[in-house]
């Protein structure tokens, strides 16, 4: 007759084996799961890759080998790109762009994140309305407001000259977008961090620039790096308001350049090579500040 102990003992190997296949079964679906993620992903990020690499490869090709249609370049080139650079205007368009995109991106960042501070760590009368009102116009399409934009550029003479690369950066030197994203992290600051500070004579202004902005630094860098990527890219705008070649930004000189060079595919590749060497550069430096940034977007929506 078997002993209380040994029962004891069968009951749980028999308990353990029970549980055994399930467990394994477990481990087997977490592992396929996981790897027909890692596959999906791979399949699209190979798609949205394979693009940007033909263009690179292309814009290596000497012109006889365009119509080979081969992938990878028998007799790569840099002659190319003098071509482009010789025959047209691409370092005055970059440096269009530069100017355009560093006068928006840097209003952005002072005026958004100063007016999305006010917004939520001041109280007075007609806040709410005030906000709103700014949340209204995300409403309203960018095609409808090209008109007021025009007739006000025209009347303070920003289209004639120099002040051109003003009349093509004004409509994006505060955004409501920025307004409200600001906002929201400032509710993360402590409000009695920034009173102890009052007590300790800050102005402030000083209690923004020194306290309550370095704490949201993620967002500001957000903020500042999609809307250099936007004004990069603003195609619309600069072409109805620029009207000559020499305040042409690069996406507005691109288009024409492509009018030009229709039949020539290695410029056309070549050009728009150029053009995204700086959004490149932006994503290597501050990968992890895009990556953050949106992240912490999300969280704060």
């Amino acid at each position: 007759m078997a002993s209380s102990a040994e029962i004891s003992t069968e009951g749980t190997l028999q308990i353990a084996e029970h549980f055994k296949p399930a467990q394994g079964g477990s481990r087997r679906r977490f592992g396929w799961t996981l790897l027909i993620a890692y596959l999906l992903l791979a399949i699209g990020g190979v798609c949205m890759v394979t693009p940007f690499f033909w263009m690179i490869l292309t814009s290596v090709k000497p012109a006889p080998e365009l119509v080979d249609f081969s992938f990878f370049p028998e007799n790569p080139t840099l002659q190319n790109y003098l071509n482009v650079l010789n025959t047209s205007s691409f370092e005055r368009w970059y440096l269009n762009s530069i100017i355009v995109a560093i006068i928006s991106t840097t209003s952005v960042v002072f005026f958004d994140t100063l007016v999305g501070y006010t917004l939520n760590k001041f109280d007075f009368p007609g806040k709410n309305i005030i906000f709103i009102g700014m949340l209204g116009t995300l409403m309203i399409p960018t095609e409808m407001l090209i008109i007021p934009w025009f007739t006000m550029s025209v009347n303070w003479n920003w289209h004639i000259g120099y002040a051109q690369y003003w009349g093509i950066a004004f409509p994006g030197v505060i955004t409501a977008a920025g307004i409200f994203l600001m906002r929201q992290f400032f509710d993360g600051v402590p409000n009695e961090l920034l009173d102890a500070a009052r007590i300790d004579g800050m102005n402030e202004f000083g209690i923004w620039w020194r306290i309550a902005a370095p704490l949201v630094k993620p967002a500001i860098a957000a903020l500042a790096i999609f809307n250099f990527i936007g004004n990069w890219n603003a195609y619309l705008w600069p072409l109805i308001l620029a009207n000559s070649r020499a305040f042409y930004t690069l996406p507005v000189g691109l288009s024409f350049f492509r009018g030009e060079s229709t039949t020539h595919w290695e410029k056309i590749m070549t050009a728009a090579s150029l053009a995204s060497i700086p959004l490149l550069i932006v994503f290597l430096v501050f990968q992890r500040q895009i990556i953050q940034g949106i992240a912490l977007t999300g969280l704060k929506g």
